[in-house]
């Protein structure tokens, strides 16, 4: 799941899909409504790659909240953001227990469920492993041992 081309745009709902990128622009197309739109570089833009919350140890990325609430709903969508603050709180802590319950605000819980129904709606949350290429980049395929190496090893 790449959610480096999803933003958030702080001052508008929702958010956003990079569809192109200008010198000084971004084109973003809305998830709620599919509108297209030019966000500039002065606009507060936060890429959902990019964010994490607090936990009672190190903070945990917006990627695994949501692997977490895909896991433990199986799939299904969250409760709904508008909830009373203590339902959001109980489903939150359910789902992420380690959060910093001082540091992770009523409205951040919204947010992150409001979000996580939208990806979900859209089926931009993939979490299937991706198998990573080795560092190098280089990849070398196996050989078998040649006979004459075989006959070698059983001597």
């Amino acid at each position: 799941m790449d959610l480096s081309k999803i933003l958030s745009i702080a001052g508008k709902n929702g958010l956003f899909k990079v569809v192109s990128q200008g010198k000084n622009t971004v084109i973003v197309e809305s998830l709620i409504d599919n509108k297209r739109f030019p966000a500039f570089g002065h606009e507060k833009m936060s890429s959902l790659e990019e964010i994490s919350i607090f936990t009672t140890g190190e903070d945990l990325a917006l990627k695994e909240v949501f692997k977490a609430f895909h896991q433990k709903l199986q799939g299904k969508p969250a409760i709904d953001h508008k909830s009373d603050n203590n339902t959001l709180k109980k489903f939150f802590l359910e789902m992420v227990p380690e959060f910093d319950q001082d540091r992770v605000y009523v409205s951040d819980i919204k947010k992150m469920v409001s979000w996580y129904n939208t990806l979900l709606d859209h089926g931009l949350l993939d979490f299937t492993e991706e198998i990573k290429e080795p560092e190098t980049g280089e990849t070398s395929p196996e050989v078998p041992p040649k006979a004459e190496d075989e006959a070698e090893a059983g001597n």
